[in-house]
């Protein structure tokens, strides 16, 4: 068991801490949260071992989860990181991408491993249809939330629409070559609504919603690609995967088939991939041990957190452009 501390404890540290003390690849030993009063108070609750001093906690674990406001993100890994510790950074891995550049340099300097919290890659709808999404050529994301405060100091792009950059990112195999984007405040000082279209170099075009003042949830994309088109519900945990073959030369009854301009005649089929329903926040956490301890690559290195970063950056920096 690698023995874990968290930093943070507010409502999605809690459950960071409520899954590492129920994992038995790991061992809580403690965590820090920079409210003293919130710390004692989570402590008192839920019996956890508050430590009031940073660098203390930081000593007595080999693995550090930093489940902190982004702004102390970068601070909080670079101590960790120099430390020798292994980190895992909730999203998005930094406030700047200067800040995640540094920690890149830190993590190969000091031979340590780190995860980023883009949590929708362990969700069971992507993983199940992960292998199929093949050289897509257009993706569409809504990512529409209610409004709740919690969130709001940065803007949606960051706080929503990153979960689709890095999920579009994990299956485009490719870099990005221009970036259109337009975003509202409505409620808040920055963004509440915004709208990205990505190009990258190999012609696929990926189209982002994101929005949190909406008057319902959604979390759907759509993939679209040669032969085949596939629907992912994160919210709901369901996919549609509907795929075209050439048609066989005696169509059956019940064959849909469909005849383009040229003639060509394509059977259309539908795949219903198992979905296994699991905790995703649980699975980062534990794949990343896993990760520590046979010494392969984390399924979201920092490096690629630092590429979702940049691009939504460059997304809010397209902003009225």
């Amino acid at each position: 068991m690698l023995k874990v501390g968290a930093l943070g404890a507010g409502h999605l540290g809690k459950i960071h801490l409520r899954l590492l003390s129920e994992s038995d690849k790991y061992e809580l030993i403690g965590f820090y949260d920079a409210d003293a009063s919130n710390g004692k108070k989570v402590s008192d609750e839920f019996g956890y071992t508050y430590f009031d001093n940073i660098n203390d906690l930081i000593d007595a674990v080999e693995v550090v989860d930093i489940v902190t406001p982004t702004l102390s993100h970068f601070d909080c890994a670079k101590k960790a990181i120099e430390k020798g510790r292994h980190v895992f950074i909730e999203k998005p891995i930094t406030n700047t991408f200067e800040e995640a550049s540094e920690l890149l340099e830190l993590e190969r300097k000091h031979n340590v491993k780190g995860q980023v919290g883009h949590v929708e890659r362990f969700n069971p709808a992507f993983t199940a249809v992960k292998e199929d999404i093949k050289n897509p050529m257009f993706i569409e994301t809504h990512r529409l939330a209610e409004f709740n405060p919690r969130g709001t100091d940065v803007p949606v792009v960051l706080d929503l629409m990153i979960h689709d950059i890095d999920a579009i990112l994990s299956v485009v195999d490719s870099e990005v070559k221009q970036i259109n984007a337009s975003g509202v405040s409505v409620i808040s000082n920055s963004p509440d609504i915004a709208n990205a279209r990505i190009e990258f170099e190999n012609g696929c075009v990926a189209n982002l919603t994101a929005s949190r003042i909406s008057l319902k949830n959604m979390r759907k994309s759509r993939f679209f690609q040669k032969d085949a088109y596939i629907a992912v519900d994160f919210l709901e945990k369901k996919v549609e995967v509907v795929k075209m073959k050439d048609a066989p030369e005696e169509v059956g009854d019940f064959d849909m088939v469909l005849q383009n301009a040229e003639g060509e005649k394509k059977q259309i089929y539908f795949e219903n991939p198992e979905i296994i329903s699991n905790n995703a926040i649980k699975d980062e956490l534990e794949t990343f041990a896993d990760a520590i301890a046979n010494n392969t690559t984390p399924v979201v290195t920092l490096k690629q957190g630092a590429k979702a970063l940049e691009v939504a950056l460059r997304i809010i920096d397209s902003f009225g452009n």
